[in-house]
């Protein structure tokens, strides 16, 4: 590449509620609290200059300090409910950074701790992609959707005519074709999210217009919520030579 690859903060929010499953950021996997595997995959990249934690837990923040992760500040508790959303999380992540440090980098890769499978190989391609195309706003992981869209339906009630998701031009009912006569379609992952800074900071969005793909393998697309998602992950991840600690 003929200019420097553009300063890169990975971002990994990690709020100390959880509903679904307890604590399940600092859960044990194979050994090491879950929000370990995402501190490393942020460490092992020499594309990422810094790897900081966004939390409202003094217990999460102690432990992504020992695993290696800037834990600047506590998150403020208004901004750590079930409702909360990405984009007030990270904006207020990036202000004090700039408030407080000066520190204002080009690139944020998102980095939940519920998607612990990731290669070092994708976090690198996501940051070359957004840099060698300087319109794009954002880069999102993707996979194949098991399930087609195209046979999805809105139902607006028991005793209502049931309205079709989505349409294709050209097919007047996509419902009843077979799969492989529909468009492909694909699910976004959550695995990565990269994000150049002034989206967030000055568009107030979590991609911008322009979105570009990074397509994964379906296996490795798992997000924890459940104990079977998590026993789920350790096992995939035993056969794979992914980000390890």
């Amino acid at each position: 590449m003929s200019a420097p690859i553009l300063k890169t903060l990975a971002l990994i929010p990690a709020r100390g509620g959880s509903k679904g499953l307890p604590n399940k950021n600092i859960l044990p996997l194979d050994g090491h609290p879950l929000i370990a595997y995402s501190i490393a995959a942020g460490l092992s990249s020499p594309l990422v200059d810094r790897v900081l934690v966004t939390t409202d837990s003094p217990e999460i923040a102690r432990i992504s300090k020992e695993y290696g992760a800037d834990v600047p500040f506590i998150r403020p508790a208004e901004l750590a409910g079930d409702y909360t959303t990405d984009l007030e999380t990270f904006q207020h992540a990036l202000k004090w950074l700039e408030d407080e440090e000066g520190y204002i980098p080009d690139l944020i890769l998102q980095l939940r701790p519920t998607s612990p499978i990731r290669f070092v190989h994708e976090i690198e391609s996501c940051i070359k992609l957004l840099h060698d195309h300087p319109d794009a706003e954002s880069v999102r992981t993707v996979t194949p959707s098991p399930i087609t869209p195209y046979k999805m339906w809105f139902m607006d009630g028991e005793d209502q005519p049931l309205r079709p998701l989505l349409a294709v031009d050209g097919i007047d009912e996509p419902f009843n074709m077979p799969r492989q006569k529909l468009p492909p379609t694909f699910w976004q992952t959550g695995t990565y999210d990269l994000i150049r800074r002034d989206v967030i900071m000055k568009r107030n969005s979590m991609t911008g217009k322009t979105i570009l793909p990074i397509r994964v393998e379906n296996v490795h697309a798992i997000d924890i919520d459940d104990l079977d998602s998590f026993r789920k992950a350790e096992l995939v991840m035993k056969n794979l030579d992914c980000i390890r600690l």
